[in-house]
């Protein structure tokens, strides 16, 4: 599989009401790779996400989002391209709207449906719910599903444009055990059927990283404390200094654990 680049922070920082959030952050994601961000609460993470999905502009650098240069580049045809799965856009959506609408409102970028689609984006929304694993959601309201299943629809709905780029922002958060192992599940499945889709999963909790992804950025105070493999970056060694804590990390049936010690 040829890899072409979907995404390159080049020496970015970023300033917020007078404060540096963020220091020379340099990092390439190419196509069909899977990172994570980790860091500790406010290590930067979600800060990068925002600049990667439009929401901010890089107060130094340069960020190149599918070939455009933020700032240079329409963010709507950006967002054409890319999906994004976090707590605030679900806020967004409207609850007494049908799931299979809300699904199909990723295909305009759109929080909801104001007409009527075509035959054929009603067709691709049932086909993205069956391979989520949500057969029988797309005649209930958003307010019938649990937060889990509610993901899955926000998943839906980014994958409605045939992404590059599918970004997450702590998306197991608000879960329980059950919802958030589902969820990751259905993570596997997108990456398993999509080998040419970049995505990015940002996270405090190590053990929520799905096994298909194996590269990791180590944030700590808005810095890069490492990155590459994700086995060289997420070790015993690396989160100990960046949690100030003593930790033992173990892998399990592809999954890593940190282990306070």
């Amino acid at each position: 599989m040829k890899q072409t680049t979907v995404l390159e922070f080049s020496h970015v920082s970023e300033d917020i009401q007078n404060n540096r959030v963020l220091s020379d952050i340099s990092f390439k994601i190419h196509s069909g790779e899977r990172w994570t961000i980790v860091g500790p609460n406010g290590s930067g993470k979600t800060t990068i996400l925002k600049i990667i999905n439009g929401y901010l502009r890089p107060s130094e650098g340069k960020v190149t989002v599918l070939g455009g240069v933020l700032g240079d580049t329409s963010l709507p045809e950006m967002r054409k391209k890319s999906g994004f799965v976090s707590s605030y856009l679900d806020n967004l959506l409207v609850s007494d709207d049908n799931v299979l609408d809300v699904v199909v409102s990723g295909r305009y970028g759109a929080t909801r449906l104001w007409g009527v689609p075509p035959l054929g984006d009603v067709r691709k929304g049932r086909k993205i719910l069956r391979e989520l694993g949500c057969i029988g959601f797309e005649g209930r309201m958003l307010s019938e599903l649990s937060q889990g299943e509610r993901q899955k629809v926000l998943i839906g709905r980014s994958l409605m444009v045939d992404p590059s780029l599918l970004t997450f922002d702590e998306p197991c958060a608000p879960l329980d055990l059950g919802s958030r192992e589902s969820f990751l599940k259905g993570i596997e499945t997108i990456a398993e059927d999509r080998r040419e889709l970049a995505m990015i999963y940002v996270t405090h909790r190590i053990d929520e990283i799905p096994a298909c992804f194996t590269k990791a950025l180590l944030l700590h105070k808005g810095t890069t404390l490492a990155q590459g493999d994700i086995e060289k970056v997420i070790t015993s060694k690396n989160l100990s200094a960046c949690y100030g804590i003593k930790v033992e990390v173990k892998r399990w049936r592809g999954r890593l654990y940190p282990l306070v010690i």
